[in-house]
């Protein structure tokens, strides 16, 4: 037996009068309504089911301000030999929908209160009015609802952290019974990605590497964490008997920049995180400037406010970041005893932060001596610059690839140089 209550209406008959219903549920918890079905709860029945149905969805596409369409769905239902139709409304994230013939005002603004729906106060509405200007993307219900969690569930096992289904709700990865932005976010279909690319020396002209990451958002921070890590040498020196180890960046960082990036960029905009290596810095550009009249002096002193709040909440929960704002300021405090400090650029639409490495020396580029053997002027000028690529060897001899290759390897198996790195990221220093 049917009855009505704060969730639940029943109709009779499909009329007009059908759509204050569905505002009253869109602007409150949400609900169903049957339709064929009388107050007492008996099924009566449609006689034009098909008819009803294409007239109900013009009603909800056209006779209400607010598209409701993402957030109603139509099913029709064979019940004691009858057909009824059955409407799901979820609440909606846009507040206040209300009757394209009454307007926003109290006669067109309805809401659920018991088993009945009633009009909105001037009150409410502007209550409404004021939440609605603060919704952000990642409550609003994904458009797609087929998403699945493979990596991020993985991910949260091996932290010993529950990501069953009935966590979804505290994760706020739910706007009622749906996914919502941030659990597209969290899924194997994420859309948004990371590009990285490693240049050959310090501009965008040769490129050495390219790659696009994608999949959840937290397997694009991993990946691009390991990408900037190949390319993040170790230089050591000695003071007395001590050996002293520096990488070319701060491991914290590269975390805090890439961590930043991702869940602070705006996501209504479409693009991908740039993650840009080159010989004396990292780059890494991120969509969206800063939010609610923050300044570059905020951000130095240590004011936070996220424009992604549940989303850098898992970041949070996983022991990735802090919630107090420290990030860049210890980000900077890594370059204490460097010259050259990281560097923020703003725009109104991108966020760029610039990490300078900390072991690069700009290279002293010497001519060829001709009273010297090619292996003499490799040593000369490896004394001069620390490192050399095979590229400056084919530079500075002014020969080719396989002859390059031949004589980096003799000086190898001499050992007179050491490899270091891998693949393109190879370097030679003297032994």
């Amino acid at each position: 037996m049917y009855r009505e209550s704060e969730i639940v209406e029943l109709k009779q008959e499909l009329n007009k009068n059908i759509k204050k219903e569905i505002v009253a549920f869109a602007n409150s918890k949400g609900g169903t309504i049957y339709i064929g079905i009388n107050d007492d709860g008996n099924v009566i029945g449609l006689k034009n089911i098909n008819e009803d149905v294409e007239a109900l969805s013009g009603m909800i596409r056209e006779g209400i301000i607010g598209n409701l369409t993402l957030y109603t769905s139509i099913d029709t239902k064979f019940i004691e030999n009858k057909n009824i139709i059955e409407l799901h409304i979820t609440s909606g994230p846009k507040k206040p929908y209300y009757l394209a013939d009454k307007g926003l005002k109290p006669n067109g603004v309805y809401l659920r209160h018991g088993s009945s729906s009633i009009q909105a106060t001037d009150e409410i509405i502007r209550k409404m009015l004021v939440e609605s200007s603060y919704q952000k993307y990642e409550d609003e219900i994904c458009k797609n609802q087929d998403l699945t969690f493979n990596y991020t569930k993985d991910f949260f096992k091996n932290k010993n952290i529950d990501f069953s289904k009935n966590k979804y709700n505290s994760l706020k990865m739910l706007t009622g019974e749906n996914y919502n932005n941030l659990a597209l976010l969290l899924s194997d279909q994420n859309p948004f990605t990371i590009k990285c690319a490693i240049f050959e020396g310090k501009d965008k002209t040769i490129f050495k590497d390219r790659k696009e990451l994608k999949g959840s958002s937290i397997k694009i921070i991993e990946d691009a964490f390991y990408y900037m890590n190949l390319s993040n040498h170790i230089e050591s020196n000695f003071e007395g008997l001590q050996r002293i180890d520096k990488k070319d960046y701060p491991d914290f960082a590269l975390r805090e920049s890439l961590l930043n990036a991702v869940i602070h960029r705006d996501y209504y905009f479409d693009g991908s995180i740039l993650l840009s290596i080159f010989d004396d810095r990292i780059e890494i550009n991120s969509i969206g400037g800063l939010i609610n009249n923050l300044t570059l002096e905020d951000i130095y002193s240590g004011v936070s406010n996220s424009r992604n709040p549940n989303f850098a909440e898992i970041f949070h929960r996983l022991n990735y970041v802090e919630n107090y704002g420290t990030g860049i300021g210890r980000i900077i405090k890594e370059y204490k005893d460097n010259e050259k400090k990281p560097i923020i650029e703003l725009s109104e639409n991108v966020f760029k932060i610039i990490l300078p490495n900390r072991n690069y020396k700009e290279k002293n580029i010497t001519k060829i001596n001709k009273n010297l053997s090619k292996e003499e002027n490799i040593i000369e000028f490896l004394k001069v610059n620390d490192r050399m690529t095979r590229a400056d060897v084919e530079s500075l001899l002014n020969i080719g690839n396989t002859r390059s290759k031949q004589i980096i390897n003799n000086m190898l198996e001499k050992d007179i140089i050491l490899k270091k790195g891998t693949g393109k990221n190879t370097y030679y220093m003297l032994k």
